[in-house]
């Protein structure tokens, strides 16, 4: 058994992608999902996808950063899109009331579009979310029964945010932010109940360097993701092993 990186910044100019993927294979990553954020990398994550279908998988989604962006003629393009190999979720889509680069009634309408074609889709959600959590829950709420599974991608929060998305029926993704013995407290408490069947792994590379894996490097990699599967397996006092083979499995499951 491989590790699964479930979140990949790979349309950053820092993230080459045949470097990437050389570099995380050698380090014991076979799979990788691509984030897609703006209509603008759609077809780069197709291109990527075609060029390593046996490592790669990829989201179709607006980021509410880019939900000032986004038109109605995007939503049909999704739609064609999404009949594709390699797309696994709607997403990366939610709510970012911290930065507001998009307005906030913008990124509201942008966000439900997207849980609806979702449902349409018969897709899983891949959820953003940054001091808006209230807002996100209660847009979140009358799609609950409809949804086919998501993932509470970078979860940060506390253990009652942690509940309430559980019980949504989401998977929770947990990055190098709970290396950060400061930063991550609150992550670190609310990992420990997280129910191993719920776990997901990935590095939202290049963003969150594991802040305990020396060297220190300036970006974040798939490579690094085995040193967050170390943090979590002690976390959970489970072994390396058993949060490699479950958080493989659980992506597995969710991306179908």
């Amino acid at each position: 058994m491989t590790w699964f990186d479930a979140g990949v910044n790979m349309f950053d100019a820092r993230m080459p992608v045949e470097q990437t993927i050389e570099n995380a294979l050698a380090a014991g990553v076979s799979r990788l999902c691509l984030i897609t954020t703006h209509p603008n990398e759609w077809q780069q994550a197709e291109d990527y996808y075609q060029q390593y279908p046996e490592q790669l998988c990829y989201t179709l989604g607006v980021h509410p950063h880019n939900a000032k962006d986004a038109r109605p003629e995007h939503w049909q393009e999704l739609r064609e899109r999404a009949k594709q190999p390699g797309v696994v979720a709607v997403g990366e889509c939610g709510l970012d009331f911290n930065r507001d680069f998009s307005p906030r009634d913008v990124q509201r309408a942008v966000f439900a579009e997207q849980l609806a074609l979702a449902v349409e889709l018969n897709k899983p959600v891949y959820l953003h979310e940054r001091d808006a959590f209230t807002e996100q829950l209660a847009i979140l709420e009358p799609f609950k029964s409809k949804l086919a599974g998501g993932i509470a991608h970078c979860f940060t929060g506390t253990p009652e945010e942690m509940r309430a998305y559980l019980a949504l029926g989401l998977y929770i993704g947990i990055t190098g932010w709970v290396c950060d013995a400061k930063r991550g407290e609150s992550l670190r408490e609310a990992l420990s109940e997280l129910p191993p069947e719920r776990l997901i792994l990935e590095t939202d590379a290049p963003y969150l360097y594991p802040k305990d894996r020396k060297p220190r490097q300036r970006n974040n990699a798939p490579a690094c993701l085995p040193h967050i599967g170390q943090t979590v397996a002690q976390i959970k006092t489970l072994s390396v092993e058993q949060v490699q083979n479950i958080s493989f499995n659980n992506a597995k499951q969710l991306f179908g």
